[in-house]
């Protein structure tokens, strides 16, 4: 295995569990945030967006939001970086 090799982006969707779904708004627009988009950085260090669909329904626009500053979701997001770095430690290469 080569050191040399450069990954430049780390990032995994996540489900948010119906109990810690929200609600926010864009541009006059109410979305339910339903998926993380959990990216590592280059520090080691995680980020984290939001991504849903409009409470009245329909496609909208592919708009992020913050994730709220909650111990549950934080929680969440460090689960989600364990299980997504145990199944890559043990992928079986290329189908």
């Amino acid at each position: 295995m080569s050191s040399d090799v450069e990954v430049s982006a780390l990032a995994i969707n996540v489900t948010i569990p119906q109990a810690l779904r929200w609600t926010d708004t864009r541009r006059g627009e109410a979305f339910t945030l339903t998926t993380l988009n959990v990216r590592l950085l280059r520090d080691g260090r995680l980020a984290a967006k939001a991504y849903g669909r409009p409470v009245g329904g329909g496609r909208g626009a592919y708009v992020s939001f913050p994730v709220p500053d909650k111990p549950e979701l934080a929680a969440l997001i460090a689960d989600a970086a364990s299980r997504a770095g145990a199944l890559w430690a043990a992928h079986r290469g290329l189908g």
